[in-house]
C-alpha cells in the first residue's frame, strides 16, 4: 500500500491503531492537547495500555510515527484519516457529537483549497446514518468538494478491548468496511489486506455504513448481555444451597453455540463502551419509535448488581457507619487505568450515600485517575498491604494478578476483621471460606 495514514484522536482507539498502523506504514497523529502530542513524540503513551509503550517506542525510533495538533497538515500529507475522538454519552443516553462535528468541519476547511483525493473513515462509535448523514455532509459543505469524486468516506468499527487492544488490532477476529463507494472499498481493502498479509480474505466484509454502524452497537449489547446473564443467574444461583455460578456457566459456555466468553459473574460491566453504546442504542431505538426492552433489561441488572455488591457488604459489617471498607480494584478492569463507569465507582458513591465511615481504595494502575474522580472521598493506599491494614471488610472489585495471588494468610495478617467479598470470583472458594469469612458472588453465603 503507497501512502500515509492519518489518525486524528489519540485515545485507546485511535493511538493504538496508529502505532500499530506505523509498524508497516507512515502514521501522522492529530490531537487539540498538546502534552499528549509531546508525549507521543518522545515516544511516551499518555495512558496504560500494555504492550503500547513498548511499540510506540519503536515505531518512534524508526521514524514512522509522528504527532502534531495541526489538522490540516495530516489532510495535506494524508491518504487515509481515521476519525478516532471521543462521543461521550450525554444525560439523556445519547452521543455528544461535537468532537466528531468539529473535526468534520476541520476535514472539510483543510481540504477546500487541496487538489487531492482522501479516503475518511468513521472510527468513532456514532448510531446508524451519522457517518453518512451527519460527517460525510460537514465535510462536503466546508470542502465545497463532492462525496465520492473529490473524498470518499466509510465507517470501519473497532473491536478493541482496552487491556487487549494491542493484539486485538494486530489479531482480529473480523474487519467490517462501511460503505457502497466501490473505490473506497477497494481502497480499504488493500490497505487492510496489505497490513494483515495473512489474514483470510473471507474476513475482510463490506457492507452499507449504516449497517456497519449497527454492527459495532450490536455486537457489543451482545457482549454486555452475556455479562448481565450471568449476574441474573448468579444472583439467583446465591439462593440455593450447593450451587455455584461458576461451574454453572462453565457448563453453559462449552456449547460451541455459545462460548464461555463474557460469562464472567461479578460486580458488572463498566468502561468506555458497554455502558455508553447501550444508552446511545437505546435513545436511537427510542428515536424510531421502539421500546429496546433487552437493551434496558441489560442495563438494568447491570446497575442492581454493583447495588447487591453494597446491600451484601452493609449486611456483613456490623455497622457500615464505622467499618473501615478496602476496595481492591478501581479501574473497570485489568490490563488498564481507565475508570470510566467502572462498578467500583458505583459501589462506592452508594456506599457514601449510604453513610460509610471510611472506604480505602487501592488499584495498581487506577490510583491516580481515582484521586481525579473521587477526590478526597475516600482514601487511598500504595500497596495491597497499607490498603488491607485495620479493615473490617474487604472487597475485590477487578481481577488484576495481583491480587489473585493474594492467600488468605496475607489478609488475616493485614485485617483487622477477616472478611472478604470476592466479587471478581478470582479465589478458591473451598481454602479461602476454611479461613476467613468469605463470600463469593454467585455462591449461597453459609458464614
Amino acid at each position: 500500500m503507497d501512502g500515509k495514514i492519518g489518525i486524528i484522536g489519540t485515545g485507546y482507539v485511535g493511538l493504538v491503531a496508529g502505532v500499530c498502523f506505523a509498524m508497516k506504514y507512515p502514521v501522522v497523529c492529530v490531537d487539540v492537547d498538546s502534552e499528549k502530542v509531546d508525549a507521543i513524540n518522545d515516544g511516551i503513551a499518555p495512558f496504560y495500555e500494555p504492550k503500547l509503550d513498548e511499540l510506540l517506542q519503536k515505531v518512534s525510533a524508526s521514524g514512522n510515527i509522528s504527532a502534531t495538533t495541526d489538522i490540516e497538515q495530516a489532510v495535506r500529507e494524508c491518504d487515509y484519516i481515521f476519525i478516532s475522538v471521543g462521543t461521550p454519552s450525554m444525560h439523556s443516553g445519547e452521543i455528544d457529537l461535537r468532537y466528531v462535528k468539529a473535526v468534520a468541519r476541520d476535514i472539510g476547511k483543510s481540504l477546500r483549497n487541496m487538489d487531492k483525493y482522501i479516503v475518511i473513515i468513521q472510527r468513532s462509535t456514532v448510531v446508524p446514518t451519522t457517518t453518512r448523514d451527519m460527517v460525510g455532509k460537514i465535510i462536503a459543505e466546508n470542502s465545497g468538494k463532492t462525496t465520492g469524486e473529490h473524498f470518499g468516506i466509510a465507517f470501519v468499527p473497532e473491536f478493541l478491548r482496552e487491556g487487549n487492544a494491542v493484539d486485538d488490532f494486530l489479531e482480529p477476529d473480523r474487519i467490517i468496511i462501511g460503505t457502497e463507494d466501490k473505490k473506497v472499498e477497494e481502497l480499504l481493502h488493500k490497505l487492510y489486506a496489505d497490513f494483515y498479509s495473512q489474514f483470510p480474505e473471507d474476513k475482510i466484509i463490506s457492507m452499507s455504513i449504516e449497517s456497519a454502524e449497527l454492527v459495532k452497537y450490536a455486537s457489543n449489547s451482545f457482549l454486555a448481555g452475556k455479562i448481565s446473564f450471568a449476574n441474573e443467574i448468579a444472583s439467583l444461583a446465591e439462593l440455593i444451597p450447593g450451587v455455584d455460578i461458576v461451574d454453572v456457566m462453565a457448563g453453559v459456555g462449552m456449547d460451541h453455540r455459545i462460548s464461555e466468553k463474557y460469562f464472567g459473574a461479578g460486580a458488572g460491566f463498566g468502561g468506555s463502551c458497554f455502558p455508553k453504546d447501550i444508552k446511545a442504542l437505546i435513545h436511537f431505538a427510542r428515536t424510531k419509535a421502539f421500546e429496546p426492552i433487552i437493551l434496558e433489561a441489560i442495563l438494568e441488572r447491570n446497575n442492581r448488581q454493583a447495588m447487591h455488591i453494597v446491600d451484601l457488604i452493609e449486611d456483613i459489617v456490623s455497622s457500615i457507619h464505622t467499618a473501615r471498607i478496602t476496595i481492591l480494584g478501581l479501574s473497570f478492569k485489568p490490563g488498564t487505568s481507565d475508570m470510566r463507569d467502572a462498578p467500583s465507582l458505583k459501589i462506592i458513591s452508594e456506599l457514601i450515600e449510604r453513610g460509610a465511615g471510611e472506604i480505602v481504595g487501592y488499584d495498581p494502575k487506577a490510583n491516580d485517575e481515582a484521586r481525579q474522580i473521587l477526590g478526597n472521598r475516600i482514601k487511598y493506599a500504595d500497596n495491597v498491604q497499607d490498603a488491607l491494614r485495620g479493615a473490617n471488610i474487604a472487597v475485590v472489585l477487578t481481577e488484576w494478578d495481583e491480587f489473585r495471588k493474594l492467600t488468605p494468610a496475607e489478609f488475616k495478617k493485614c485485617m483487622a476483621e477477616s472478611v472478604l467479598v470476592d466479587a471478581r470470583r478470582i479465589y478458591n472458594y473451598d481454602e479461602f471460606s476454611s479461613q476467613l469469612k468469605f463470600y463469593a458472588v454467585g455462591r449461597k453465603h453459609h458464614n
